[in-house]
């Protein structure tokens, strides 16, 4: 991981965070570890969230609502997964032999979520200022290029076509399948109680949006 901690321009103290940020379920189950990526993901995906929410907010003259879209579109999982890839992340992610052999290590919600693990081992070992530096230094570029767009929010286009006929909106988890260390669900999204759409994928969130780009397209035809 030198190669990565000189690229971003950090020195740890504690290397054990950022071996835990790599390690996936899977080879933790395979190496009877104590600790997956999952706990720093969750931390991270915090400190993303309001890192970008202050620089937006100093550096952008926009109304509360956009600012929502502008942020969701650089902390989405699109591209967190864009951000792990051109920082190699595959190199260092360890996985079971199984999530190795469909894999795993450049699969886009995996990498996805290693993104914000690493970061929250960067705030945790560095503090707000270093992991605030670090991120601002991988996504401002993108933010300056107009032409780059990760997000394709289809449930909050969803929400919004909705509303403006005032209509009940419901997920709801149809089954959830396979082992811990790849997961697959399925939602179904229900518009006044009638399914309109159903979603497949690793992650919840991603199947929801699955579902809901499957609603928009059946409704917007409909109409």
């Amino acid at each position: 991981m030198e190669a990565l901690f000189k690229k971003l321009g950090i020195k740890p103290k504690q290397l054990k965070l950022y071996e835990t940020a790599f390690c996936h379920s899977s080879y933790v189950y395979e190496n009877h570890l104590k600790n997956d990526y999952e706990r720093l993901e969750f931390l991270g995906d915090a400190v993303l969230d309001l890192v970008m929410a202050d620089y937006l907010y100093k550096h952008f003259n926009i109304e509360e609502g956009d600012m929502t879209k502008m942020r969701a579109n650089y902390v989405c999982e699109n591209a967190c997964y864009q951000y792990a890839t051109d920082l190699n992340f595959s190199d260092y992610i360890r996985v079971g032999h199984g999530e190795e052999e469909t894999g795993g290590r450049y699969k886009k919600v995996i990498l996805a979520d290693i993104f914000e693990a690493f970061m929250g081992a960067v705030y945790l070992d560095l503090g707000y200022a270093t992991v605030r530096k670090v991120l601002l230094n991988i996504i401002v570029p993108y933010i300056e290029d107009p032409k780059i767009s990760f997000f394709s929010d289809y449930k909050s286009a969803l929400q919004e076509y909705i509303q403006t006929e005032q209509r009940s909106l419901v997920y709801e988890l149809l089954k959830e399948e396979g082992p811990a260390h790849h997961k697959s669900f399925t939602i179904e999204v229900k518009v006044d109680n009638i399914i309109y759409g159903i979603g497949t994928a690793p992650s919840k969130k991603e199947a929801e949006q699955e579902a809901a780009k499957d609603a928009l397209s059946k409704l917007v035809i409909k109409k």
